[in-house]
């Protein structure tokens, strides 16, 4: 269903392009893109309403099959925030150091501290 309804949009696409380019402006002749009298194949009132009312058609099409890949694509597909636990889970444990630790060092726990640290340096208990 998908892709029929993504045919039908490239196809409105097109047609809606080439629509806009054949038309001309407010004060030219439509008939000039003809190469003749476009009276004799759009009727008496020429080509200009036969054109408009079809690319009205067609910009209506455009928005529906736009609405519809929309929809549709929203449904097949969801966000990875919406899966839940079913992806590759972090590591939770803290990597162990290839080296020795140095002397005094306390081991990383993977937990941030519930207090700050009693054993304040010299240097910052001073008071200018």
């Amino acid at each position: 269903m998908s892709s029929f309804v993504t045919v039908i949009h490239v196809i409105t696409c097109v047609l809606l392009v080439l629509l806009v380019l054949i038309q001309s402006g407010k004060g030219a002749d439509i008939s000039a893109s003809f190469g003749g009298s476009s009276q004799t194949v759009f009727g008496s009132s020429g080509g200009a309403n036969f054109f408009v009312r079809f690319t009205q058609g067609a910009a209506a099409v455009f928005m529906i099959t736009s609405l519809a890949l929309t929809i549709m694509g929203s449904q097949s597909k969801k966000s990875i925030f919406e899966q839940g636990s079913g992806g590759a889970a972090a590591p939770t444990g803290a990597v162990a150091p290839t080296g020795a630790a140095p002397a005094g060092a306390i081991a990383p726990t993977g937990a941030a501290p519930a207090q700050p640290a009693a054993n304040v340096p010299a240097e910052a208990k001073k008071t200018p």
